[in-house]
């Protein structure tokens, strides 16, 4: 929910973008429509308001014509606490991996083996499949030169 900071009551022309500058001043700038050459306009002064801000805010012109603000949808905490909460977590991440690395290089090799079986009977089966469909290729191939020549038959049949 946004909240008014200063009432302005300033009237919008089409094709403006109406802001609030640094000094806490309404200013408004040409937009950029149409992918042309930008104009070289600079931003204009449209009214003193000599508004504060403050960090964590977002401020704008209402609808009405007035500056308002609203709190800044900020995700998680602070960046100074996150880092910390990382280090932390990155040095219990540490700890268990040494304890469990000599339980996890049995089961690994355990699953490699099996993993081979399976894999090794795929390709024997890919394999059949493969010689079934090559075999039908060439029937197609040879069916093809007939008809072509046959029609180069005729062709010089013609000539002649």
């Amino acid at each position: 929910m946004a909240t008014k900071v200063a009432r302005t009551g300033i009237k919008r022309e089409k094709g403006w973008l109406y802001y609030l500058d640094k000094k806490g001043h309404v200013s408004r700038a040409k937009m950029a429509r149409g992918g042309g050459k930008p104009s070289r306009v600079k931003p204009q002064l449209v009214q003193k308001a000599d508004v504060e801000r403050e960090d964590g805010f977002l401020y704008f012109i209402d609808k009405q014509g007035d500056v308002a603000r609203t709190k800044m949808a900020r995700r998680g905490r602070p960046a100074r606490r996150k880092t910390a909460v990382r280090r932390k977590k990155a040095v219990r991440k540490t700890t268990r991996k040494k304890a469990t690395t000599r339980k996890k290089a049995t089961t690994r090799k355990k699953a490699t083996s099996r993993k081979k079986a399976t894999t090794k009977r795929k390709t024997a089966r890919k394999k059949t499949t493969r010689k079934k469909t090559a075999a039908k290729r060439p029937a197609r191939k040879t069916a093809r030169r007939k008809t072509a020549r046959k029609t180069t038959r005729r062709k010089t049949a013609r000539r002649r």
